[in-house]
């Protein structure tokens, strides 16, 4: 699944998937643009990866900072051929204890953030009548959580403006799909679980069929794909990178449960 030649922008590659996908990209063949508001963790992702990548600050909620970001990576790489929207909020409280600023808040990031990448780099493919973008949006995109209602909110909403992007880029050459990560050893799952006696990753997760974490490069390995021409069919999609998590529930008092073998 080459990249050779392509150029990819990725917000929110500081850390996690981000700078995953980033150094995945890069290893692929495709120059990189870094884009996150954590400029130290930023500059060292982009400083490992090489000559062929670039980090730039960028609050995916400002308009103006998506105008810059267009400017200055046609300037050093080129046009772009990949987007991917990686940058986002999490806030945990139950409805009850939310706020209006705070929701509008992850709303900001999460999903204006992603419609701001569509709409303006995405203008920018669609005049060279090519392009993949890639939106991260989350298994709570696919169902909901309590404690996440902003949150799932926002990745609902990435999970439907995907596919109108898709029907209104696809017969314009650009491919538009949306990826759906479950419980990934990164960010604040990764913190939570630092205390734990084994790795998040090796830790034994009893609702998902594989029975552990996922890694920031096993959602990177996917995203590298639907960037590549072997996606060349593959628009409007939803693909969940979650160990089978959505796939259902366990019926434990029935076989086929882990607690009954």
């Amino acid at each position: 699944m080459s990249l050779n030649g392509k150029v990819a922008i990725v917000t929110g590659a500081a850390r996690g998937i981000g700078a995953a996908t980033a150094r995945r990209l890069a290893e692929a063949g495709a120059s990189v643009v870094l884009t996150d508001i954590a400029e130290t963790e930023g500059l060292a992702v982009a400083n490992e990866i090489g000559a062929k990548a670039l980090f730039l600050r960028h609050d995916v909620g400002v308009e103006g900072d998506w105008l810059d970001i267009l400017a200055r990576t046609i300037d050093r790489f080129g046009v772009p051929d990949i987007l991917v929207n990686n940058a986002a909020l999490l806030l945990l409280k139950p409805i009850l204890d939310t706020d209006t600023d705070a929701f509008e808040r992850v709303l900001k990031v999460n999903l204006t953030g992603t419609f701001l990448g569509i709409r303006i780099i995405g203008e920018a493919m669609v005049a060279q009548k090519r392009g993949s973008i890639i939106n991260v949006s989350s298994v709570d995109g696919l169902k909901a959580s309590n404690s996440l209602a902003a949150y799932v909110s926002s990745k609902w909403g990435v999970r439907g403006l995907t596919k109108a992007a898709a029907l209104e880029f696809g017969h314009k050459g650009v491919r538009v799909n949306s990826v759906h990560p479950g419980s990934i050893a990164t960010g604040m799952i990764a913190q939570a679980a630092a205390t734990a006696s084994e790795p998040p990753p090796k830790r034994v997760i009893p609702h998902v069929p594989l029975q552990r974490m996922g890694l920031p490069e096993e959602v990177a390995e996917l995203i590298q794909f639907l960037a590549s021409d072997a996606a060349s069919y593959i628009n409007g999609a939803e693909i969940a990178v979650d160990g089978g998590a959505t796939a259902g529930r366990y019926h434990t008092f029935l076989p086929g449960a882990p607690e009954t073998e």
